[in-house]
């Protein structure tokens, strides 16, 4: 294995790190509220960023995450490119390729995904019906039911629905019911309701198969929860720097904070938590570019991503002692991004669960390190 960026990755993720770090200021984040800042997506599309993921793959796009995190960025992101981009190139006929990628990739039109398959959506094909842009007839079906929450739901034109067969559908949210919902965190969430609403088989009615041998679905989720994590590891840089700059500027009986070895013990292990959600979802992305399974490395990404994530955000707020708990404090937002990715990739008990069944149904051949 070898993390070491490309050429074109690391330009990437230092073009993103730069667009984020001008835009995504505390003070606009603030004035964002719960909405996404569209002139921080209109700066990353015009850079290419979204495009660029097909070149760069999912080990480029965590890298980009990653900076998105540092800095709690309010843009549909993740969503678009594993949910959109990727999960078309990747899944996507010919004929579905060339209609939705240039739009995805230019972030004219915005994808997001309802995921995973929870037992809330049923499909059926009925023959042809409209395409998810509106513009074609495809042979597909219509879908009913009602997913709770569905992250940047209230930016997307277009979200992907895992209906309970694990079958994947692409849905105009204009024919679909928008209800706004709140989340921890500020993602522009949305319940999406689904009656007998038209939708676009990914792939065609006969399905496609994906890298490493896994299905549309399977493929579609593991690099979900490998992006995501992805994120995650950047939230918890972000309030790791923010916990040891005020540390070593904070005073207090004439020494800095930082100086105090309890102090120091809690910073460490932040550390080297953030450190396992990265190499975690390196491993994960870097299985997946080079064409390896990656189910299982996903899922023991998403479990550091949820349980270390966790630790990690109340470690950057309780360092700021009193300060963390002003809800008007950039660290704060950290915490409610952590908390929030550790329940979108399921909590650290359901994704453990199963991660011993997948690995108890492969005959134990997953490699044991990996998850510890």
């Amino acid at each position: 294995m070898d993390f070491t960026p490309t050429e074109e990755q690391a330009a990437a993720r230092d073009l993103a790190a730069e667009i984020f770090a001008d835009l995504a200021t505390p003070e606009r984040l603030a004035a964002a509220g719960t909405d996404s800042d569209a002139e921080l997506w209109k700066a990353l599309c015009a850079a290419g960023l979204p495009g660029a993921v097909e070149d760069i793959g999912l080990l480029g796009l965590v890298l980009l995450l990653e900076e998105q995190g540092r800095v709690t960025a309010q843009v549909p992101f993740a969503a678009n490119c594993v949910y959109g981009v990727l999960a078309v190139a990747a899944h996507g006929t010919a004929e579905q390729r060339d209609r939705l990628l240039p739009a995805l990739r230019q972030g004219s039109v915005v994808a997001t995904g309802a995921f995973p398959a929870r037992g809330g959506v049923t499909a059926s094909a009925v023959g042809t019906t409209r395409a998810a842009d509106g513009t074609t007839a495809s042979a597909d079906g219509v879908l009913s039911g009602i997913v709770a929450w569905v992250p940047w739901l209230r930016d997307a034109s277009v979200v992907l629905v895992a209906a309970d067969d694990r079958t994947l559908w692409l849905v105009r949210v204009a024919d679909a019911r928008v209800e706004p919902v709140e989340l921890t965190a500020p993602w522009a969430a949305g319940r999406l309701v689904l009656d007998d609403t038209p939708g676009e088989r990914l792939g065609g009615l006969g399905g496609l198969g994906g890298p490493g041998g896994s299905g549309a679905y399977d493929d579609v989720l593991a690099g979900a929860r490998t992006a995501f994590a992805g994120l995650q590891a950047g939230v918890c840089a972000g309030s790791l720097a923010r916990a040891v700059a005020h540390t070593n500027e904070r005073e207090q009986f004439g020494r800095p904070l930082a100086a105090k070895q309890g102090v120091q013990l809690r910073a460490a292990d932040a550390y080297m938590d953030t450190e396992a959600i990265r190499v975690t979802a390196y491993e994960a992305a870097w299985r997946r570019d080079a064409g390896l399974p990656y189910d299982t490395h996903a899922l023991t990404a998403a479990w550091w991503a949820s349980e270390a994530g966790k630790r990690v955000v109340h470690a950057g707020q309780h360092l700021h002692g009193g300060t963390g708990a002003d809800l008007d404090h950039p660290v704060h937002r950290h915490f409610l991004w952590g908390r929030q990715l550790d329940a979108y990739l399921g909590c650290g008990s359901e994704v453990l669960q199963e991660l011993g069944e997948s690995i108890a149904a492969q005959g134990g051949t997953h490699d044991e390190n990996s998850a510890r």
